[in-house]
C-alpha cells in the first residue's frame, strides 16, 4: 500500500458529503485511516470544498466534523443497501441542518457567479448536510454505489452505473495486482 497515496484528502466521490465521509479510509477494517488528523487538515478538507470558513478554526470543529461525518456514512451505507437510516444519524444530520442559514450568491470580479463564504465551521457543515439531503431525497440515492475492494468500502456517485471501484488508480489497480498474484499463485 502506498502510504501517502492512501493519506491523501479525496474529492472524487461526487458530492461533498461524500468527499467528508472518505476522510476515514478503510472504515469498516480494524485499521481505519483518519485523513482529518488535526486543524490542518480539516482546513485544507474545507478549502479544497471551497467551504473554508471566515473563522478560525477550533478543536471543537474537529469533533463535529468528525460527528457529521459518522452520521453521513451511516445514511450513505443505508442507501446503498437500500435499508433504514439510522435514528442517530438522522437526529445527528438534523442538528446540524438546524444551524443552515441561505446563502447569499454574487458576481465575482471575473463576472462568474459564487455564494458567499460560509461564516463558521458550523455554517460550512450546514451546507454539506443540505447537499446530503437533497441527493439522499433524490434520485441521485439511486446511483449511490460502494467501492468493490472490500478494504476500501468508499461510497461514490456513479450516474452511469458502471463504475466498481472508487478509483481505478487506487483500488482497481490494488485489485488488479490482487488477481494477478492470485492467477500467478495457482499456475
Amino acid at each position: 500500500m502506498d502510504d501517502e497515496r492512501e493519506r491523501r484528502l479525496r474529492f472524487d466521490a461526487g458530492a461533498a458529503w461524500l468527499d467528508l465521509v472518505a476522510t476515514v479510509g478503510f472504515a469498516h477494517t480494524p485499521t481505519p485511516l483518519e485523513r482529518l488528523t488535526d486543524l490542518d487538515r480539516l482546513r485544507e478538507w474545507l478549502a479544497g470544498e471551497n467551504l473554508l470558513p471566515a473563522a478560525d478554526l477550533i478543536d471543537a470543529d474537529l469533533d463535529l466534523v468528525r460527528s457529521l461525518r459518522q452520521a453521513l456514512r451511516g445514511l450513505a451505507e443505508a442507501a446503498v443497501g437500500s435499508a433504514s437510516p439510522p435514528k442517530e444519524a438522522l437526529d445527528q444530520l438534523n442538528e446540524v441542518l438546524a444551524g443552515d442559514v441561505p446563502v447569499a450568491v454574487r458576481v465575482n470580479r471575473s463576472g462568474a457567479l459564487t455564494v458567499s463564504r460560509p461564516a463558521t465551521v458550523r455554517e460550512a457543515l450546514a451546507r454539506v448536510a443540505r447537499q446530503a439531503v437533497e441527493q439522499l431525497t433524490s434520485p441521485v440515492a439511486t446511483t449511490l454505489r460502494t467501492c468493490a475492494d472490500h478494504d476500501c468500502s468508499m461510497v461514490f456517485i456513479d450516474p452511469n452505473g458502471r463504475r466498481r471501484w472508487c478509483s481505478a488508480d487506487t483500488c482497481g489497480v490494488r485489485n488488479r495486482v490482487r488477481a494477478h498474484r492470485e492467477r500467478q499463485r495457482s499456475m
